[in-house]
């Protein structure tokens, strides 16, 4: 078990370690930076103060010394000034990240507690009513966009009904205004779990220790759910890890349709448009610090799960 997690350690880093170098250099292949500082056309500036502001903003240095110096001021958590918000990088995320916490793990647990259920109902009623219900479950929320059912349920439960409020964060913790964000962000996630589940415990059930444990006369309900669910839990389980971590990195339809302020909505509309890229930066190292720590904790689960993987 030791070894599987250093192992597991060790592809952490250099995952880490190459990504960090792949989006430094991709920010420092679009438009100079500078221009957010100059009007329009470079009129009223002199070379001098050109340099002179490159200086002061680090690219008067090698692309390999800028990645250094980066790397090692977010080791020590300085993620650098917002440019267009004049703002430090973590505070700007940090104002953003309760709300985007806050939607993601809404979405995230409507996804699990509807598609686990709904994809062990469908697989254990084969060809019965449930399963062609938990089939078109999936496929309704897969096909239909997340802006469409965002407007759909703002238009039938705000508008025509009037019992659920129409969108954005409120100031104190108010379940309703949870239940539709969650629900439009959860719903594709949880189609997508019910598939898989329904897929692997169909797998599973026609196995051959499935049939012994029935001959055997255990109780139905401890070989679905003991015996032939915890054995099917491995490929639904990476979907749910990185539903989550996709969700914490801010569900941008989501949140421009109830007006959510979250992480996703800041980093596209500032960093992306108006070439932030310390802001860039630290928004993408955030995206992929926590998928990466969730393909660390899937593997770390799936050793708890089924005890042959910890030696491989």
């Amino acid at each position: 078990m030791t070894r599987f997690l250093l192992r597991r350690l060790m592809f952490f880093v250099v995952a880490m370690i190459g990504a960090t170098v792949v989006m430094f250099t991709l920010t420092r292949l679009g438009p100079d930076p500078r221009e957010l500082y100059v009007p329009q056309g470079g009129f009223g500036v002199t070379k001098e103060q050109w340099e002179e502001l490159g200086k002061r903003m680090g690219f008067d240095k090698p692309v390999v010394v800028q990645y250094f110096v980066w790397l090692g001021n977010i080791l020590q958590g300085d993620f650098g000034e917002s440019l267009s918000l004049m703002q430090p990088v973590n505070k700007v995320l940090a104002g953003k990240w309760g709300a985007t916490l806050q939607l993601a793990l809404g979405g995230w647990i409507f996804a699990v507690l509807v598609g686990v259920p709904m994809g062990v109902m469908a697989a254990v009623k084969r060809g019965t009513m449930w399963d062609y219900l938990g089939r078109g479950f999936a496929v309704f929320g897969q096909a239909l966009p997340a802006f469409w059912t965002g407007v759909m349920a703002i238009l039938v439960f705000s508008v025509m009904l009037n019992v659920l409020p129409a969108g954005t964060r409120p100031e104190k913790f108010d379940v309703r205004y949870y239940i539709l964000p969650s629900v439009v962000l959860g719903w594709p996630a949880a189609a997508a779990i019910m598939r898989l589940t329904r897929s692997s415990m169909l797998e599973i059930l026609d196995s051959e220790f499935i049939k012994f444990a029935r001959a055997k006369g255990v109780a139905e309900w401890h070989v679905i759910w003991k015996h032939a669910l915890k054995n099917s839990l491995i490929v639904p389980l990476t979907s749910m890890v990185f539903l989550l971590a996709g969700f914490l990195t801010g569900a941008l339809v989501v949140e421009i349709v109830f007006s959510w302020p979250g992480v996703g909505y800041i980093v596209l509309s500032r960093a992306v448009f108006d070439n932030d890229f310390p802001l860039l930066l630290g928004g993408v190292f955030f995206y992929v610090s926590l998928y990466l720590l969730a393909a660390l904790m899937a593997d770390i689960l799936y050793a708890f799960i089924d005890p042959r993987i910890r030696y491989q």
